[in-house]
């Protein structure tokens, strides 16, 4: 497998670093660390050798940012040029048949927790392949990845990253959890029924959602399945348990592209509450 890490220098760009690290021990797979500048426009005369400087300067961030891998992991280093951060990276990752792009999160979130910057943010609306987020901090932990959690969508025509999910378990030798997140925001509630036959109903609906969705599993070691309610997304994900070791794996919205990642409104929701680093599976 290969993996590639869109990088900046900075606390968040280690953080992608530390990820794709932690994956590439549980995948046996290889690192790509990418670093791209702005395309160059000059504008004055003798602006050539400070662009020399700067992408000297890059290939010792990245130069650096390898260093912070393991031996045993095969990384390789690339200092780009593009006018869109983002776009470079998918286009890297295609070309070179990654299975997965990493990045950090933005520099101003809590700990542990997700927070959206602009790469990233482009990201989880066009990459072309699954797109794995670090939490703030991660780059602290040295828990290597010992679970896989997936949220298993409640209607049946959103886009299901259950089949990747298994695939990365399968490849990871870990145990695979299906959840089923229930609250009180979800729509269809009828008009006549109070919030506890709301709930009731919607949990009940999700227990029936799991095992189904475990049934069509191939037999894996491990496998649990689990409704998790509360009031709102934020409070469901909040009464879940979640190991040092663990990976959240989500679908993308129904009105994805095909082959495409787009977040949603309630997977963006879950994101930012999620205590763990989040992979966002393209619509298939």
């Amino acid at each position: 497998m290969k993996i590639t890490v869109g990088y900046l220098a900075t606390p968040s760009g280690d953080d992608g670093v530390a990820l794709a690290t932690a994956l590439a021990r549980a995948l046996d797979a290889s690192i790509d660390i990418v670093l791209v500048m702005a395309v160059d426009e000059p504008v004055m005369e003798g602006s050539g050798p400070y662009r020399k400087f700067l992408e000297a300067k890059a290939k010792g961030w990245v130069d650096d940012a390898a260093a912070q891998v393991p031996s045993g992991i095969e990384v390789t280093t690339h200092v780009l040029s593009h006018e869109s951060f983002a776009r470079a990276l998918i286009d890297f990752a295609v070309n070179s048949d990654a299975d997965m792009i990493v990045v950090g999160g933005a520099s101003d979130g809590l700990l542990n927790r997700h927070s959206i910057g602009s790469v990233a943010g482009q990201l989880l609306h066009a990459s072309e392949v699954p797109l794995a987020l670090a939490p703030r901090g991660y780059r602290l932990s040295s828990a290597p990845i010992t679970d896989l959690t997936v949220a298993v969508p409640t209607r049946s025509s959103a886009p299901n990253p259950l089949p990747f999910a298994f695939t990365l378990a399968s490849a990871a030798h870990v145990p695979l959890r299906l959840v089923s997140l229930v609250s009180l925001e979800s729509t269809g509630t009828p008009s006549d029924e109070t919030s506890l036959d709301t709930r009731r109903r919607q949990v009940a609906a999700a227990q029936e959602n799991l095992e189904l969705a475990a049934r069509t599993l191939p037999g894996i070691e491990g496998l649990e399945s689990v409704v998790a309610d509360g009031s709102t997304l934020d409070e469901a994900v909040g009464n879940l348990e979640w190991k040092p070791g663990d990976v959240l794996l989500l679908g993308s919205s129904r009105l994805a592209t095909p082959k495409r990642v787009f977040l949603g409104s309630s997977a963006a929701k879950i994101l930012r509450a999620a205590p763990v680093p989040v992979v966002v599976v393209p619509h298939e």
